[in-house]
């Protein structure tokens, strides 16, 4: 199995979506291939940046772990410019006469998504914008997510501490 490891959080050392990422690659076990978009970050998309050899190592992975924080209530930009490396017509989907269809079957994509608040219920989900939009992306591309959450994180010690334990044993119960 080739797994491919992306993270794009900011934070470093005290980034929640990495501890997580770290917890789902070690429980998949084997190595891994590792992106940091937020040591090495990618340039926005040009007409001639298309960076096939990004797009390369996502198809040859098997299983792909992402770190998505939601930073302003969507994905950081570091992850959108290697997302818009990844979603390629005739590579990843394809235009049909029924619509439009996902090339990238047969992979999974487990995505480690943090939150400082609570955007699953009340009137925050109306700003929740990060798992509805990786959801989508995949989708287009033939992939269903998997999503680790750990939410609240900036509320309090002690919610994180408790957001963060249980989404390490989600990671556990994912790599199973």
């Amino acid at each position: 199995m080739t797994t491919l490891h992306i993270d794009s959080s900011i934070t470093g050392d005290a980034s929640v979506s990495r501890t997580l990422t770290r917890s789902i690659v070690d429980s998949l076990g084997g190595a891994a291939a590792y992106r940091d978009l937020a040591a090495e970050p990618l340039s926005h998309l040009t007409e001639r940046g298309q960076d096939p050899e990004l797009l390369d190592e996502f198809l040859a992975a098997d299983t792909v772990v992402i770190g998505a924080p939601m930073y302003n209530f969507t994905v950081p930009s570091q992850l959108k410019a290697w997302i818009d490396r990844i979603l390629v017509a005739g590579k990843t989907f394809r235009y049909t006469a029924s619509g439009p269809e996902g090339l990238a079957t047969g992979k999974r994509v487990i995505i480690a998504l943090a939150r400082g608040g609570i955007y699953s219920e009340g009137p925050a989900v109306a700003f929740e914008h990060v798992e509805t939009y990786l959801r989508g992306v995949f989708n287009f591309i033939g992939i269903e997510p998997e999503f680790v959450i750990a939410e609240g994180v900036n509320i309090s010690p002690e919610h994180k501490q408790n957001a963060i334990a249980a989404a390490l044993g989600e990671t556990v119960r994912l790599a199973a």
